[in-house]
């Protein structure tokens, strides 16, 4: 976004103010179509008193029969309850690797106002905490907001800490965003961010899509399985994202379901696509090529890494993705391995197609034990063989279409029979699994639960006034 707001305080009042002058009704569209006070095209992104009126004067000219209000006040509520903004709280930033929370809230923001709040970042300073609103590059309409605070107070002080995390997300929402955030459905991704937004942001509904077992994950905060847990029971719905996950979460909510991951089949089949040209770094190379793309981190198993390099030095294996939690230094380093490092979701189908063997190279341990890798169908969707490790959600979800591994002599013997000859039988399964798994598909069905929900709370509502109570 070529906009950015940077702000602290309680902003917008005037617009506030000029809504109070209507009538409830009237007053929430004058808010949402005035809302736009932060101007797309204006480089300070402030508050524009021309849309206000343009808002007002609109509302004025729709709303001078009393009698078409009173018509619209039913398809307007059905709107709002099919409409309804969502309010996300991340611990993966927006612009990092491409995966399941911008999969799904991509296709959702066709619909819905999304307001992805990312983890907050830390400055060396003192200084009061403040927020930085963006708009996600193709996408009107998602706003990310950042939060940065004071390094040495937020490593000391984290009741502080949550308090002013929903200090500058209220403040956002009355403030610059005022009237678009509206009685979300609060969406978490992030378990620390319970004690700031669980039942402080005016919610409808909470959703916990819960896509790692984080708290198995290095350099976990400590308080974060207590969140998770209290998160897991207040929680009107619970998605997990592997099979197993969702059988542990079930225990503390029963209105839990299992939504693995989805594939842009599409996107990801450009690498069987004659027109997808190879990237150099791989086409240059004269022999075969085993290839991963994905976070470069723990749950890589670096011993089966050595072992292939060095069992096969005519083999090249290439690593596309960020390096995280690990120290680079101490990534094996052979000549023939490539840690080529992040590169755009935009780019990974021609990556891909440069490979001769799909990998998934996971260790066996906690980080990996509840894990659905989102890189199984994109793979599979590429039409190229697929050799893992035997995570427990590979083994359930993808047995017949990824060549499973139980050991490490066993891993290099796939990938050599499947470089000789590759199993046509598993690669067809694959596309075809891939074909039945769309991203389109599962965020039609997480709607309609989360429409359920809100259906339910409406009709508990309706019974409640009936009977006076």
């Amino acid at each position: 976004m070529s906009n950015e707001m940077n702000f602290g305080g309680a902003v917008a009042d005037d617009l506030l103010e000029e809504a109070a002058m209507l009538d409830e009704e009237q007053s929430i569209l004058f808010i949402e179509n005035g809302g736009d006070a932060v101007n797309s095209s204006d480089p300070d992104g402030e508050l524009h008193s021309d849309g206000l009126a343009n808002a007002f004067l609109n509302i004025r000219a729709n709303g001078s029969s009393k009698e078409a209000n009173g018509a619209s006040r039913s398809s307007t509520a059905r709107a709002q309850d099919e409409n309804y903004p969502i309010l996300v709280h991340c611990h993966l930033r927006w612009d990092w690797v491409w995966q399941r929370p911008q999969q799904f809230l991509t296709r959702l923001s066709a619909r819905h106002p999304v307001l992805f709040v990312q983890g907050p970042l830390v400055e060396d300073g003192d200084f009061e905490p403040y927020a930085r609103l963006t708009q996600a590059e193709g996408f009107p309409n998602v706003t990310l907001m950042d939060s940065v605070f004071p390094r040495e107070k937020f490593f000391s002080d984290g009741a502080w800490v949550d308090a002013q995390r929903t200090r500058l997300v209220q403040e956002a929402m009355s403030g610059p965003l005022a009237g678009k955030f509206d009685s979300p459905v609060q969406w978490f991704y992030d378990p620390m961010a319970v004690p700031s937004f669980l039942g402080k942001m005016g919610e409808r509904a909470n959703v916990y899509d819960c896509m790692d077992q984080l708290s198995q994950f290095k350099f976990a905060p400590p308080p974060l399985i207590e969140r998770e847990q209290i998160l897991l029971k207040a929680a009107d719905v619970v998605f997990a994202g592997g099979r197993k996950m969702w059988e542990d979460k079930k225990k503390s909510n029963p209105n839990s379901h299992f939504f693995g991951c989805g594939v842009d089949v599409d996107h990801f089949a450009r690498a069987r696509s004659p027109l997808t040209h190879v990237p150099e770094e791989l086409a240059s190379i004269s022999g075969p090529v085993l290839g991963y793309f994905g976070v470069v981190d723990e749950r890589m198993d670096y011993e089966l890494v050595e072992k292939l390099a060095s069992s096969r030095p005519d083999w090249t294996l290439a690593f596309v993705g960020p390096i995280f939690k690990v120290d680079p230094a101490e990534l094996p380093k052979h000549a023939n391995i490539l840690w080529l490092g992040g590169r755009k979701y935009e780019e990974l189908p021609a990556y891909t197609k440069g490979f001769d063997v799909c990998l998934m190279p996971f260790a066996l341990n906690e980080a990996t034990e509840f894990i659905n890798p989102t890189k199984a169908l994109e793979y599979m969707a590429t039409g190229r063989p697929v050799v893992s490790s035997a995570v427990p959600d590979v083994v359930s979800n993808f047995t017949g279409a990824v060549q499973i591994a139980h050991s490490h002599q066993e891993f290099l013997s796939l990938c050599e029979a499947a470089l000789s000859n590759p199993d046509r039988a598993s690669i067809k399964a694959g596309l075809e699994l891939a074909g039945h798994n769309s991203w389109d598909s599962i965020v039609a069905q997480l709607e309609a639960h989360v429409q359920n929900v809100l259906a339910r709370k409406k009709s508990s509502r309706k019974a409640l006034a009936g009977s006076g109570a």
